[in-house]
């Protein structure tokens, strides 16, 4: 729990402080005097007052930010210092000093994604298990083993890589052009996949298992052997890749699990491959009862899945270019959703608050740097295309205003504005109403 709640305020701070540097970086190039930067809300701990008269100010409550800029000059100002209001600046530059925050958001997450390929992780590499009988990818002629290469046209290096490149065209529904190389080598092949397209909620079930696309099993491993069990006393060694056991080639983990344990006191032949060469031996489980009493068989030895890996390393040009392309591609996903949503084409379930946020940050905190560096870069662009909606109190909705004042000629007159503010209000609040709403069910159900 506080694991989950540290990674959620640096979250929730970093990004949203983020964006409102993008506003304060802006406005200062267009001449406009901020009064303060917070980061953080509520009494302020520490503030420093900076040569342009701007407050540098960390408070007390670390979700956040904001920017509070000089907006109407005050009486008696004289014509430079009204100058420095942001109201009358230009329309240009009022719109640029808005634009800036979710920009500013859009540019982190390609920072974040582009640091992930400068840092290289291992990945599994996309080698598909067997496909269950009546899927898409069952019907396409995919095979267990054989290994993704592009997915419509489009290379991909590992399985995290192809899932990201799966997704929005599984959700979209159509036709999928796979390319996969078969198990054991060969020539690679060209299937189509078709698939109906359907809903991403996340509480939903996975589309890549619907249509039938998972990852192979790991192979089992032999980890660390008890002293004087019935794998040791066999030559079995801690590092051993199980190839076979008892008749059954390539066993999954859970499988060879449940042949030793069928098996208790009876010799199963087993295969293994050590430091590159492969070694017929003979084991027999020892006859232990389980937890009801029923004799089952034991080796004594931890068993651990293995998978092929690969690492995901790129050049600085490679790695932004990664970003970027990344960024543009959740950032339409993002708005095809949300379009697709006021269709009704995909259920209001996908929208989430700041409980499933949370527990998201948790999650990938806890599994490692890399995860909780892609959850930052997908919050970030969440954040940007939200402020980008044409929803009066969001930055959209202060751009909205600024066209119609383009297409007018003169500003939007204040009872227009104020009405749209209240229209903004009543929006946020029915949105932020149904997100926490599909938190407690998610948190409950």
């Amino acid at each position: 729990m506080v694991l989950t709640l540290l990674a959620f305020a640096f979250a929730l701070g970093l990004l949203v402080t983020f964006h409102e540097f993008g506003h304060y970086w802006v406005a200062r190039r267009c001449g406009v005097r901020v009064l303060r930067f917070s980061v953080g809300f509520g009494r302020i701990l520490w503030q420093r007052t900076d040569r342009h008269g701007t407050q540098w100010a960390l408070s007390a409550i670390p979700l956040g930010g904001y920017v509070k800029m000089l907006d109407e000059p005050p009486a008696g100002a004289d014509e430079a210092a009204s100058r420095e209001a942001f109201n009358r600046k230009s329309l240009g530059q009022r719109s640029a000093i808005v634009l800036a925050g979710p920009l500013a958001n859009l540019l982190l997450a390609i920072l974040l994604y582009a640091s992930l390929g400068l840092m290289g992780t291992l990945e599994p590499a996309a080698i598909l298990s067997t496909p269950a009988a009546g899927t898409p990818a069952a019907r396409a002629g995919l095979a267990g083993g054989d290994e993704l290469l592009r997915v419509d046209g489009v290379p991909v290096r590992s399985w995290t890589d192809a899932r990201w490149r799966l997704l929005d065209p599984l959700v979209r529904g159509g036709d999928i052009a796979l390319d996969v190389r078969p198990a054991g080598g060969g020539a690679p092949r060209t299937l189509q996949l078709r698939v109906r397209g359907g809903d991403a909620a996340p509480d939903g079930p996975d589309p890549l298992a619907e249509a039938g696309l998972g990852l192979v099993e790991p192979r089992p491993m032999l980890g660390e052997l008890i002293p004087g069990g019935a794998a040791e006393e066999a030559g079995l060694r801690a590092g051993d890749l199980v190839e076979a056991i008892g008749g059954v080639e390539q066993p999954s983990v859970s499988a060879m699990v449940d042949i030793i344990s069928a098996h208790p006191g009876q010799a199963l032949p087993v295969r293994v491959r050590r430091d590159g060469a492969e070694l017929s031996l003979s084991v027999t489980p020892r006859i232990q009862p389980d937890g009801e009493g029923a004799p089952v068989g034991r080796i004594g030895v931890l068993v651990q899945g293995e998978r092929p890996m690969v690492e995901a390393r790129l050049g600085l040009l490679d790695s932004l270019r990664q970003g970027v392309v990344r960024t543009v591609d959740m950032t339409g996903f993002s708005l095809r959703m949300m379009g697709r949503m006021v269709l009704g084409d995909v259920s209001l379930r996908n929208i989430s608050g700041p409980v499933t946020i949370a527990d998201y940050a948790g999650q990938t905190a806890r599994q490692g740097l890399e995860p909780y560096i892609g959850f930052l870069a997908l919050i970030s662009i969440s954040i940007g295309v939200l402020n980008l909606l044409p929803i009066p109190m969001l930055d959209g909705g202060h751009l909205l205003f600024y066209l119609i004042e383009a297409i007018r000629g003169r500003a939007v007159p204040d009872r227009m504005r104020e009405a749209g503010q209240r229209v903004g209000v009543a929006l946020l609040f029915g949105l932020m109403s149904l997100a926490f709403f599909n938190d407690l069910v998610r948190l409950f159900s």
